[in-house]
């Protein structure tokens, strides 16, 4: 069956161990090898992870394959090939499929079957991630939609950056607003009357330190906002 499917194990920049310097392991497996699952495997070797790409797309996987420590063409939807490559045995494993739903989904349920203890997985749809959640998948990302909202935060706001948390908690990037300039933090109550707590500072021409209830923030300071995500974009928003 797996020869069937072409599923060829090539080892390319293997290393000592795949554990860090804990003993964690640091070994996994990204299925699927378009924008994003090529981008993601790639910063996983950069930070030095082994990584097993595997994609059903020959092409791809021989394009790819130098960079990778191995790489496999398979279509793991068939939870024998996952089973030959020993997918099973990894701790980690991130589902990148893109557009194909069912095969995301039949592959996430393989994974599943197969106890792999931390699976990621991409969504292409808010419809998608709640079946995946639904599923059991651990850990379930929109990149496409959380990276519009992200852009769409800094666009019409006076936000630098924007990061949101799946439990509705925010930290932002963003200029002080007049409101909580001229005095310490705990003198401007920033946190009992906005419901956000500014964790860091930067002004112009020096690095980002720590703020502090005596921290005096000045005008054109850049703070590091954290809260709620409604109650950080309030705050960002005043002037």
């Amino acid at each position: 069956m797996v020869n069937k499917l072409q599923a060829l194990l090539r080892p390319h920049r293997k290393r000592p161990t795949g554990t860090d310097a804990h003993g964690g392991d640091k070994r996994v497996a990204v299925i699927g090898l378009g924008r994003f699952g090529f981008s993601l495997a790639n910063e996983l070797m950069r930070r030095g992870w082994d990584v097993l790409g595997i994609d059903t797309d020959a092409r791809l996987v021989q394009k790819y394959s130098d960079g990778l420590t191995h790489s496999a063409a398979a279509d793991c939807t068939d939870a024998e090939a996952l089973r030959q490559l020993g997918v099973h045995e990894f701790t980690s494993v991130v589902v990148a499929i893109g557009n194909h739903i069912e095969a995301s989904i039949l592959v996430s349920t393989n994974l599943l079957e197969a106890e792999v203890p931390n699976i990621w997985a991409k969504a292409v749809s808010r419809q998608h991630g709640k079946i995946l959640e639904r599923l059991g998948v651990h850990h379930v990302v929109l990149p496409e939609h959380e990276m519009g909202e992200r852009v769409a935060h800094l666009v019409t706001g006076r936000m630098l950056d924007f990061i949101e948390f799946d439990d509705d908690y925010a930290l932002v990037k963003t200029v002080a607003p007049d409101i909580a300039t001229g005095m310490p933090l705990g003198r401007s109550q920033v946190r009992s009357r906005y419901g956000v707590t500014i964790v860091g500072i930067k002004r112009p021409g020096e690095g980002f330190t720590y703020a502090t209830a005596e921290t005096v923030v000045q005008k054109g300071d850049v703070l590091v906002v954290t809260g709620k995500t409604r109650a950080v974009e309030s705050f960002a928003e005043l002037s």
